[in-house]
C-alpha cells in the first residue's frame, strides 16, 4: 500500500511500539529511537502497514510517559526531535505510516502549564486551565467530591503553600503527577489543535487520543456515589460526571478539521483512532466515528471476549453493524500495553483482562494454540487490526516480576495490591542470550524470562512452525487476497462452537473452538492454518484460511 493512498486506515494493520521496551538503540537498558529506527526492517519484513508508538515526549515517566511535561519536545532517554523526525522520514521510506499517541486529559505535574498554576493566585487564569477547586468540610480538608482515581485512592490532591498550609485541591483521574486539564477551556483547545499541526508538519500520519472519553467534565462537579473507578472499564452508570461525555464531540470535530486540512497533501490523508471505554450495549462508539469525527477506534469489546464462540460472533456483528451504521470500519485487536498479554488470558478459564489478585491456573501451551487461531481470526475480518510488539513472538505476561523490579503506579497506588501492567511490558526478546535478549546492551529497565531465548526473533525466524512465520505468512497472504480489501462478511454455518465466514466470491475462514474436529470441505484450498490439519479435519483450537471454488 502506498503511503498516498487514500483510506488506508480502513484495512490497514498497525504494529503498536511501547517505546521503553521494544529496542535499546544506546545501550543503556531503556528501548528509544534508535532502537526503533534499527528494527525498521524488521517491520517492513513482517508486513504490517504502519506503526503506533506510545508517548515518546518529555516526560518525568511517573506513568510510562503518559505524564507529558512538553508535547513539542522527546524525551532524553529516547532520544532528540531531530531523530523522531528522521525515524518518521524513514519509516515512510519502508512504507511505513506513523501513528504517535496524544494525551489530551491530562499532564505531567512538571508541565510549564502546571508550574504556572502553582505559582499563581487560586483565582487566576493559570488555574483555569486545570480543574482546581476548594475542599469540602471543615478547613477544606475533605476532596471537592467523591471522585476516585483508576489507579486507586482519591482522584484529588491537596496543595500546601511554601509554609506547609493547606490550600485548594486539583484533579487527577489517574495519578497525582498527571492533573487533568480543564477543556472547558478555550486556552486548551487552542493548545491541543497547535499540537496536531506541530507534529503533522513533521510527517505524522496520525494520532491514537489517550483517553478519548475523559476529556469533557460536568461543570458541577457532582459526586458519583462509586467506591472505586476501574482502570479499563465501561462507565457503570448512565450520564456519567467524567466519562463519556457528550461535550467530547465537539472537540473531536474540531480535531478532525484539522486532520482534513492535510488531505491533499502529497502524504494523504492524518487520522485519527480513539480508546474511548464507552457502554457497549448503547452503541456510544460509534457516535466517535460520525463522518466529520474521528477515523476509528479500538474495539475493546472483542479484546474482552473469552475464547467463546457465541461471545466473538455477537462482538464482531455489533461491531460490524453499528459502526456500518456511520459508515466507519471497524478494528480488531488483542493485546496491548494495559491488559494481559492474550496468550495467558486464553490459557486460563476467565476472561479477566486485568491483573487478578492472585495467582490463576494458566495453560500456556493451550493459550498458545488458541492465540494463533485468533491471530488468523483477527486478520480475516474487515476493517484493521491492531498487533502489540510481542504478540507475534507469542510471549505470554510476565507474571513473576520481581517486587522490587515493578514501576507502574497501579502498584503503588493500589497499596501493593495490585502488580500493574508492568508483565506486558517486559522489553522484547531477539537474538541470543543474557543480558538482554538482543533489546540492547545493557540488562533491560525490567528483567526478561529465561525461557524467552527460545522465543527471540532470530530463533522464530528459523522456525516455519513459530509463531512469528504465522504472522508474516498471514500479513502476506492478507494482502495479496482481493477479497479481504471489501467490508463484506457473511457468516456460513458450521455449528454453535465454530466460527466461519465468507469474504468477497472464494474466500472463507473457519475457527473451531469446540471439542469435536471439523471437516473443511474437500474441494477447498488450504491457503493457511494455524496449527496442521490432520485428515482433512481442523482440530479444537485451531484456525484455517481456505479459497473456496463456486
Amino acid at each position: 500500500m502506498s503511503i498516498s493512498s487514500a483510506a488506508w486506515w480502513r484495512t490497514a494493520v498497525i504494529y503498536q511500539i511501547y517505546v521503553r521496551s521494544f529496542a535499546d538503540g544506546n545501550g543503556d537498558g531503556v528501548g528509544d529511537i534508535a532502537g526503533i529506527r534499527s528494527r525498521l526492517p524488521y517491520l517492513a519484513e513482517l508486513g504490517v502497514d504502519a506503526i503506533w508508538i506510545t508517548p515518546w515526549y518529555a516526560s518525568p515517566m511517573a506513568d510510562g510517559g503518559y505524564d507529558v511535561a512538553d508535547f513539542r519536545a522527546i524525551a532524553p532517554e529516547f532520544g532528540t526531535l531531530a531523530e523522531a523526525e528522521a525515524m518518521i522520514a524513514e519509516a515512510h521510506e519502508h512504507g511505513l505510516r506513523v501513528i504517535l499517541d496524544i494525551v489530551p486529559n491530562h499532564t505531567s505535574d512538571e508541565h510549564a502549564w502546571f508550574r504556572d498554576a502553582l505559582a499563581s493566585d487560586p483565582d487566576s487564569a493559570e488555574r483555569e486551565r486545570y480543574w482546581f477547586r476548594p475542599g469540602r468540610g471543615p478547613d477544606g480538608a475533605l476532596p471537592p467530591n467523591d471522585w476516585r482515581s483508576v489507579f486507586g485512592g482519591p482522584a484529588w490532591t491537596r496543595l500546601l503553600d511554601d509554609e506547609g498550609v493547606p490550600e485548594d485541591w486539583y484533579l487527577h483521574l489517574f495519578a497525582p503527577e498527571q492533573p487533568d486539564l480543564n477543556w472547558s477551556n478555550p486556552e486548551v483547545h487552542r493548545e491541543f489543535e497547535d499540537i496536531l499541526r506541530f507534529w503533522f508538519d513533521r510527517g505524522v500520519d496520525g494520532f491514537r487520543i489517550d483517553v478519548a472519553h475523559g476529556l469533557d467534565k460536568h461543570a458541577a462537579l457532582p459526586d458519583i456515589g462509586l467506591d472505586e473507578e476501574e482502570l479499563l472499564a465501561e462507565p457503570d452508570i448512565a450520564d456519567h460526571p467524567h466519562w463519556d461525555r457528550d461535550g467530547v464531540h465537539e472537540i473531536y470535530r474540531d480535531w478532525r478539521r484539522v486532520a482534513d486540512s492535510y488531505a491533499d497533501s502529497p502524504q494523504g490523508p492524518r487520522v485519527f483512532v480513539a480508546e474511548a471505554w464507552v457502554r457497549t450495549a448503547t452503541n456510544r462508539l460509534a457516535r466517535y466515528l460520525r463522518p466529520d469525527e474521528l477515523h476509528t477506534a479500538f474495539n475493546f469489546d472483542f479484546l474482552k471476549c473469552a475464547w467463546d464462540a457465541a461471545q466473538l460472533r455477537a462482538s464482531v456483528d455489533h461491531n460490524l453493524r453499528t459502526l456500518g451504521e456511520v459508515g466507519a470500519a471497524p478494528t480488531w485487536v488483542l493485546s496491548n500495553h494495559d491488559v494481559i498479554r492474550h496468550v495467558t488470558r486464553y490459557g486460563r478459564d476467565t476472561d479477566d483482562i486485568q491483573r487478578p489478585a492472585g495467582t490463576v491456573p494458566t495453560d500456556l501451551t493451550l493459550g498458545t494454540v488458541r492465540a494463533r487461531a485468533a491471530a488468523l481470526l483477527m486478520l480475516a475480518l474487515p476493517g484493521g487490526a491492531y498487533v502489540y510488539q510481542g504478540d507475534e513472538l507469542g510471549l505470554a505476561e510476565v507474571e513473576d516480576l520481581p517486587l522490587d523490579s515493578l514501576q507502574d503506579p497501579i502498584w503503588e497506588r493500589s497499596g501493593h495490591r495490585v502488580r500493574g501492567r508492568d508483565g506486558c511490558r517486559v522489553p522484547l526478546p531477539w537474538t541470543g542470550d543474557a543480558p538482554a535478549l538482543g533489546f540492547g546492551a545493557a540488562a533491560p529497565w525490567l528483567p526478561q524470562p529465561t525461557e524467552w531465548k527460545q522465543q527471540t526473533v532470530e530463533v522464530q525466524t528459523d522456525d516455519p512452525t513459530s509463531m512469528l512465520a504465522l504472522y508474516r505468512e498471514a500479513l502476506r497472504v492478507r494482502r495479496s487476497l482481493p477479497d479481504l480489501a471489501g467490508d463484506e462478511l457473511r457468516w456460513q454455518a458450521h455449528g454453535e462452537d465454530v466460527l466461519a465466514f465468507d469474504r468477497g466470491t472464494e474466500f472463507r475462514c473457519v475457527v473451531n473452538l469446540g471439542a469435536e474436529p471439523v471437516e473443511v470441505p474437500a474441494d477447498a484450498e488450504v491457503l493457511l492454518a494455524s496449527a496442521p490439519l490432520a485428515d482433512g479435519v481442523l482440530r479444537s483450537d485451531v484456525a484455517v484460511w481456505l479459497r473456496i471454488r463456486k
